[in-house]
C-alpha cells in the first residue's frame, strides 16, 4: 500500500510538472508569435493543452509565466558564461572566448525571438524590460570586472571599464544582433573574421603600450 501510494505521489507530481513546463512551452510560443499583452490565460490553457483551472494552479497571471520563461534565459546565460571563463588565457584569448559566446547566442532563434517580444512589449509593459535586465546585467558586470581587473594589473588602460564593456558588445551587436532584430540582412563576413577584427580593434584602442626600458 505504501509503495503504490509513493507511485501515486510521484505521478501526480510528475503531471504538475509536465504541465508547468508545457504551460511554459506555450506561452513562450505564443508570446514570440503575438506579443506578451496580445495574449490571453484562456488562450494559453488552450494551447498547453491543460484545463483553466491547471493553468491557475501553477501560474496566478502571466506575469508569473514570463518570469518562467526568464528563468529559461538566465539559465541558457549560465551556461553560455560558465564560471572561469574570465581565466582562459591571455586577454585575448578571453575576448576572442566571449565574442563567441555573444556570436553564438545570436544564433539562438528562441533568445532572439524572446529579446525581440520584450522590445515590442517594452513600451506597454515597462518592467518586462527591466526584469530583463536584471538577468542580463549580470553577465555585463562580468565583463566590466575583467576589464578593471586587466586594467589594475596595467594590461589594459579602460578609464571606464563600463564603457569599454558596452563598446565591445556594441560591436558585436551591430553585425549580429541589430540585422535580425530590425529585419535587415547581415553583413556576409564570416564569425572568425568578425571576431578577430573586433578583438584587435577593441585591444589597438585599450591595451597599455609597453613600459620602455630606460638606457642607462
Amino acid at each position: 500500500m505504501a509503495i503504490h501510494s509513493g507511485s501515486t505521489q510521484i505521478a501526480s507530481t510528475t503531471r504538475r510538472s509536465g504541465s508547468r513546463e508545457a504551460i511554459v512551452d506555450a506561452a513562450q510560443r505564443l508570446f514570440l508569435e503575438r506579443g506578451f499583452g496580445a495574449v490571453s490565460m484562456d488562450e494559453l490553457a488552450e494551447a498547453a493543452g491543460v484545463a483553466r483551472r491547471t493553468l491557475y494552479n501553477q501560474f496566478a497571471n502571466k506575469e508569473e509565466i514570463f518570469r518562467e520563461m526568464l528563468l529559461r534565459v538566465s539559465r541558457q546565460l549560465e551556461s553560455a558564461f560558465p564560471p572561469g571563463v574570465e581565466t582562459q588565457g591571455g586577454v585575448e584569448e578571453v575576448l576572442r572566448l566571449i565574442a563567441r559566446v555573444i556570436l553564438d547566442l545570436h544564433k539562438s532563434l528562441e533568445y532572439l525571438g524572446f529579446l525581440r517580444m520584450v522590445v515590442a512589449d517594452s513600451r506597454q509593459f515597462p518592467w518586462i524590460a527591466e526584469e530583463l535586465a536584471v538577468v542580463m546585467n549580470p553577465q555585463t558586470e562580468r565583463l566590466v570586472r575583467f576589464l578593471a581587473h586587466l586594467t589594475s594589473l596595467g594590461v589594459l588602460n579602460c578609464r571606464n571599464p563600463t564603457l569599454a564593456a558596452h563598446q565591445f558588445m556594441g560591436a558585436l551587436n551591430d553585425l549580429s544582433l541589430w540585422p535580425w532584430m530590425l529585419g535587415r540582412p547581415r553583413l556576409p563576413v564570416p564569425d572568425d573574421e568578425v571576431i578577430e577584427e573586433t578583438v584587435q580593434m577593441f585591444l589597438k584602442y585599450y591595451r597599455s603600450a609597453p613600459i620602455k626600458e630606460s638606457r642607462s
